[in-house]
């Protein structure tokens, strides 16, 4: 099966499982009369429209370059995820404002064993289900897919949160009979919207990031410095390099100083050698290389990628200005 079909696949299956955790919830949840079990619906209410967005980002993001995207349509993938954090911020606010009505009046719990089910089985189908997403998201880089699964994973810590407060609430109830405990209930759910918020404020930074073209990650563009560096003594130094992500598609480009007598078949094997190593490390990469005559005179911006010794910079300034 190849990426495409697998991130797909994924996806509908996010969807699938959120769609049933909230009938779930919502039923069990106004049978008992629980903010918290609501809360939670709400939670994977907003889970299943971020699993849809992220069903719908996966399919438009692999669509090839046109006319009018020549750089493809990766940033659909980050445009998705910083729409999914957006939402959380809103679920995370409607939780709180419940919660707090349910402590200004609270009222009994019913059906605390079903409360206590459902969110077991949150729990698990969550843990699984983001697993997969993860697995996905990471092997084909899917920006997506990993903004769904943190979704999924937030779900997890806060059905288990959710869970532990019922149980807590009906073991008190057993231990210390005509006491209320019920304000656990909606200061569980409070709990429940700090989490979130914190998920999505991460999500926003990490969806909006490549949104703003920032850099590629220190480590990958290490990577590609040391590849460039390979190459000596072919290639006497290197600058300009710029770098980009969108979704799943990096872009990068610099400029590699080449000996003047160099013909153009040999720096062009240079250049085609580069991009595919680049490409290999990288999948779904566009590289895009320019070539400089270099004379030895190196200053200012050519000073940081020089690659030449101290004697090799004179012998080459000593040849480039002998007139022949």
């Amino acid at each position: 099966m190849d990426n495409q079909s697998r991130k797909i696949n994924v996806a509908a299956i996010s969807v699938f499982s959120n769609m049933t955790l909230v009938i779930l919830k919502l039923i069990v949840g106004l049978t008992a009369g629980s903010v918290s079990i609501i809360s939670e619906a709400i939670h994977s209410g907003v889970d299943l429209l971020a699993a849809v967005i992220a069903l719908i980002s996966v399919k438009t993001s692999s669509l090839p370059a046109d006319r009018k995207h020549p750089f493809g349509h990766g940033k659909v993938e980050n445009i998705s995820g910083t729409i999914e954090a957006l939402l959380i911020f809103v679920a995370a606010a409607w939780i709180i404002y419940e919660a707090v009505q349910k402590l200004r009046h609270p009222g009994a719990l019913d059906a605390l064993e079903w409360g206590i089910g459902i969110m077991l089985f949150s729990t698990v189908a969550n843990i699984i289900v983001s697993e997969m997403l993860f697995k996905v998201g990471r092997e084909t880089d899917s920006v997506a897919l990993q903004a769904d699964a943190w979704h999924l994973r937030t779900d997890v810590y806060t059905s288990a949160g959710v869970m532990f407060s019922l149980v807590l609430i009906r073991v008190l109830e057993w231990a210390i009979p005509g006491k209320s405990f019920f304000w656990i209930d909606p200061a569980a759910a409070i709990a429940v919207a700090l989490l979130i918020i914190k998920a999505a404020w991460d999500l926003t930074i990490q969806s909006a990031r490549d949104l703003l073209d920032a850099n590629l990650p220190k480590d990958e563009e290490y990577w590609i410095k040391e590849m460039i560096h390979t190459h000596r003594p072919s290639v006497h130094g290197f600058h300009h390099l710029r770098t980009r992500k969108a979704g799943h598609f990096r872009f990068v480009e610099f400029h590699i100083k080449v000996d003047p007598q160099m013909s153009v078949f040999a720096s062009h094997e240079i250049t085609e050698d580069l991009s595919t190593h680049i490409k290999v490390r990288f999948p779904y990469t566009s590289v895009n290389i320019h070539i400089e005559p270099c004379d030895g005179n190196c200053q200012g911006k050519c000073l940081e990628g020089c690659l030449l010794t101290e004697k090799e910079r004179d012998h080459l300034l000593i040849i480039t200005n002998t007139p022949h």
